[in-house]
């Protein structure tokens, strides 16, 4: 088992609620304002994604893509966190933020991620 498979799995996690949040809002009746919250879960989906896909191929640069991974994931559940009375931007919220903290936890050689 590769030993970042607990991340790997939170970042799969989070991009799956990234890309349902997503479509979700595009069949909200106030798409235009659900733009802010459509392009981070995009840009969220895609840095998990890859981020995820390096881990598990043990490349020495996926440890590279986790810094900014923990900041986009910060950033959507921030945006998902005005819209919590919805509940696919509530799931991408905590999907996000389970998706930041495990980010967080993982420490570069010779320092922290932050």
């Amino acid at each position: 088992m590769n030993n970042h498979q607990q991340l790997i799995d939170k970042l799969y996690a989070c991009a799956v609620a990234c890309n349902h949040c997503a479509a979700s809002c595009l069949r909200e009746e106030d798409v235009t304002g659900m733009a802010a919250c459509i392009a981070l879960d995009i840009d969220c989906a895609e840095i998990c994604t890859l981020t995820a896909s390096f881990l598990s191929r043990g490349s020495v640069h996926g440890l590279h893509l986790v810094k900014e991974c923990a900041e986009i994931c910060s950033a959507c559940a921030a945006e998902c966190e005005k819209h919590t009375h919805m509940e696919h931007c509530k799931a991408c919220a905590e999907a996000c933020r389970a998706c930041e903290a495990a980010c967080a936890a993982v420490q570069l050689p010779g320092a922290g991620i932050r």
